[in-house]
C-alpha cells in the first residue's frame, strides 16, 4: 500500500471516529418566543417601572410603579409615584384584573384595553403576562439579523388578536411588535430600545416605546430598572392582599 492511501486511510479514520461538529438545528418560533419571555421577565422577580405619557403638544405625565411577576399569569404593581396616586394598586390573574384604590376600599375590576395610567400603552401592556401564555406562533421567517414571529391571540380574551414581533438573532429579544385587531386593524407599535443589563444579569431593552394610530401625537414611554428575582407566596397575588402590598417593598 502506498504512502498516501495509507495516509489517506488514517485521515477518514479520524474523520468517522471524531464526533459530528455539524450545524445544530434552527430554533422553531415556538422556542424562538419561548426564550424572547425567558428574556424580558425571567421568572419571579421585581422592578420598577417609569411610565411617560407625552401629548402632541409636549405636555408630559409620570408614574412610577413597582412590578411584582410570579410563575406566567400573576402580575401586581403598586403605584409609587405620583403621590396623588400613592398606594393603588393592580392584580392580573390571567385574564382577570382589578384595581384597587385606598379611599375605595375594595378592588374594582378592570378590562385589559383599559389603561390605569391614561396614555397609549393599556392594562395588557402594563401588566403584560408571557407571550407564550396568550399566543401561538403560526409562522416565522427571517433575514440576517431578525427573525419575524407572526402570532395569533389563544383566546378571544387577549388584549390583541394577532402580533408581528420582530426579534434580534444575537440577544432574542424584541425590537419591534405591531399589535392588530381581529379586523387586521393596526392599533399600536412598540419599539424596544437601550439594551442593557437593568439588574440582576439580566440583558434586555431597557425602554419601550408605543404610537397609535388610534392616538395620532400621542406617545407612551415605559422604562424599567432595578430587576431583582424576588419569591413572593402566593397570598401576595389575592384581592385581600391589594391593600398590604406596599408593606413588602
Amino acid at each position: 500500500m502506498s504512502r498516501i492511501a495509507l495516509f489517506t486511510m488514517l485521515i477518514l479514520a479520524v474523520m468517522m471516529a471524531a464526533p459530528f461538529q455539524g450545524h445544530s438545528e434552527p430554533l422553531t418560533g415556538t422556542q424562538i418566543l419561548e426564550q424572547v419571555d425567558r428574556n424580558l421577565q425571567p421568572g419571579d422577580l421585581e422592578m420598577y417601572r417609569k411610565i411617560i405619557n407625552i401629548e402632541p403638544d409636549g405636555k408630559k405625565k409620570e408614574y412610577v410603579l413597582w412590578f411584582l411577576k410570579k410563575d406566567k399569569d400573576k402580575v401586581v404593581t403598586l403605584f409609587i409615584s405620583p403621590a396623588s396616586e400613592s398606594g393603588r394598586a393592580t392584580l392580573r390573574l390571567g385574564d382577570n384584573m382589578w384595581l384597587y384604590i385606598p379611599n375605595v376600599g375594595r378592588p374594582i375590576r378592570i378590562t385589559s384595553l383599559q389603561s390605569v395610567v391614561g396614555g397609549v400603552f393599556n392594562n395588557a401592556d402594563i401588566m403584560r403576562l408571557d407571550y407564550g401564555v396568550e399566543y401561538d406562533v403560526v409562522s416565522l421567517s427571517e433575514d440576517q439579523e431578525q427573525y419575524l414571529l407572526e402570532l395569533k391571540a389563544k383566546t378571544k380574551a387577549v388584549a390583541y388578536e394577532q402580533l408581528r414581533m420582530w426579534v434580534l438573532k444575537k440577544e432574542l429579544v424584541p425590537s419591534r411588535i405591531d399589535c392588530y385587531a381581529a379586523t387586521g386593524m393596526l392599533i399600536k407599535t412598540l419599539h424596544f430600545k437601550e439594551i442593557k443589563d437593568i439588574g440582576d444579569g439580566v440583558v434586555r431593552p431597557a425602554v419601550m416605546e408605543t404610537e397609535s394610530p388610534l392616538y395620532q401625537g400621542y406617545r407612551s414611554i415605559m422604562i424599567s430598572a432595578n430587576l431583582k428575582k424576588r419569591s413572593l407566596p402566593d397570598e401576595v397575588f389575592t384581592l385581600n392582599y391589594l391593600s398590604r402590598v406596599k408593606d413588602l417593598r
